[in-house]
């Protein structure tokens, strides 16, 4: 079915670096999550009319609020879609993430409408009727959800989307709670047991839970991510790939949307290559960076010795020392200044984010008397950083 209403909606399916094929992944989406959702929200409200069943009610109006998620997100798709103009040079992307935000609240808000509805219930029980057409009905939208969850999963790993991603955990979220009420309905049809409150109560709680989580997700590319390991060992060998860079570090990720980033990286070049080679090899980078990655890559050129041997040795002492004081730490821009006795080691170091304070002065003395203690000619200047990197 995914695959079917894939191929008959969206052009160029195939294609998915192609923002007007994304905007046609996320259109899609949305129609299929307002058509079903407003579906399930009136056939369950119309069960726990019925039946006088406020787990079924909080279910129903959960499958409103995810119609009205829908909308927006269809309209958030649509707008995040635009070019790029004057005032925004980098296009529209993050509004997908403000959408999702939005629909996080409205999720919430829902959430502790049904919170009260439920403990009303639990102080003041009702009466309730049971008919087997009603779970029979509640299971089949349990089936619809189960769908609509693998459906979005499926579309968001293919464009990348954390919206449709959340939308499937949302819907697998409400399969859970679907199936609580029905358990209640069942539980009051055979053994005539009205936990139809406490069941509210927890279908509320899951609610809640799944809007903090959309709104967890949506809100860390907005204020600023960590760069995933996998994200940075793909950009980090793709530049290592091409002849003449040596290595490289300081990876820096800037996320304008789903489809839109832009990154910077330092990358090393001996220092004994004639400069303007080493620009021409940074230059077709960053144009390759564009074509097969669609990324907008700035890159800064590191000189690196490779002939002078006694940097050489002091560079494998150094990797020595970090080795034994602490295994994460690692260190770049390696050079040496002055000579004979009156030699300098310059070099930066990248220390894992817990080193915070009087821990930092401690290690690079450490450091420091460790390098003089191998050899009392050297003298360390360490500038401490932290890497980009996601340490999860």
């Amino acid at each position: 079915m995914t695959e079917f209403l894939v191929k008959h909606f969206v052009k160029q399916y195939e294609q998915t670096e192609k923002e007007e094929v994304r905007t046609s992944y996320g259109v899609l989406a949305s129609m299929v999550g307002i058509c079903c959702n407003i579906l399930l929200f009136a056939a369950k409200l119309f069960i726990g009319l019925l039946v006088n069943s406020v787990s079924v009610m909080a279910d129903a109006f959960n499958n409103l609020s995810d119609a009205a998620s829908s909308i927006i997100g269809f309209i958030g798709v649509r707008m995040a879609g635009k070019p790029a103009d004057d005032d925004h040079p980098f296009g529209h992307g993050r509004i997908e993430y403000i959408s999702a935000f939005i629909v996080a609240f409205l999720v919430i808000q829902v959430g502790f409408s049904l919170f009260k509805s439920s403990v009303g219930k639990i102080l003041h029980p009702e009466d309730m009727t049971f008919k087997w057409i009603s779970v029979i009905i509640l299971l089949l939208s349990i089936g619809v959800k189960f769908w609509l969850s693998a459906f979005n999963r499926k579309l968001g790993k293919r464009i990348n989307s954390k919206v449709m991603l959340a939308t499937a955990a949302d819907a697998m979220g409400d399969v859970i709670t679907t199936g609580a009420a029905t358990l209640s309905l069942v539980i009051f049809g055979i053994w005539g047991l009205n936990i139809d409150g406490i069941t509210g109560l927890l279908v509320s709680l899951a609610v809640l839970f799944a809007g903090y989580s959309i709104a967890k997700d949506t809100l860390a590319p907005l204020i600023g991510e960590a760069i995933p390991p996998e994200v940075y060992k793909d950009i980090s060998n793709f530049v290592e790939s091409f002849d003449g860079i040596l290595g490289t570090h300081d990876l820096i990720v800037h996320n304008y949307g789903p489809s839109k980033s832009m990154a910077s990286i330092h990358a090393e070049v001996s220092a004994s290559t004639d400069i303007a080679v080493s620009h021409a090899i940074v230059d077709r980078i960053e144009r390759e960076a564009a074509r097969k990655m669609g990324l907008l890559l700035v890159i800064h050129m590191d000189p690196v010795e490779t002939d002078n041997e006694r940097l050489n040795t002091y560079r494998k002492i150094l990797e020595k020392v970090l080795f034994d004081v602490d295994v994460r730490l690692n260190f770049h821009d390696f050079r040496m200044v002055g000579k004979d006795k009156n030699v300098c080691l310059i070099f930066d170091l990248v220390v894992p984010r817990e080193y915070k304070g009087s821990a930092v002065g401690k290690l690079k003395a450490r450091i420091s008397n460790e390098m003089r203690r191998r050899d009392p000619d050297c003298r360390c200047a360490i500038t401490v950083e932290n890497s980009y990197l996601s340490e999860s």
